[in-house]
């Protein structure tokens, strides 16, 4: 099967898109604050909630 010019640059930009799409998946938010328990040399292993929010299982979550 030969392929012309213009199919391999259609499905390079296909690829792109799809993988700036996936790259951008994640959970919308500002970075976590270090906990004060890590400044001070503490169990730094369980993370800290922050107050007021709630953690809602995205589909995601198993692969990250």
């Amino acid at each position: 099967m030969q392929t012309s010019l213009p199919q391999i640059i259609r499905l390079t930009v296909v690829f792109a898109v799809i993988g700036l799409a996936v790259a951008g998946c994640g959970r919308k938010g500002d970075l976590d604050p270090p906990s004060v328990q890590a400044t001070r040399g503490g169990d730094s292993s369980k993370p800290t909630q922050q107050p007021g929010s709630v953690d809602r299982p995205f589909f995601l979550d198993p692969l990250l």
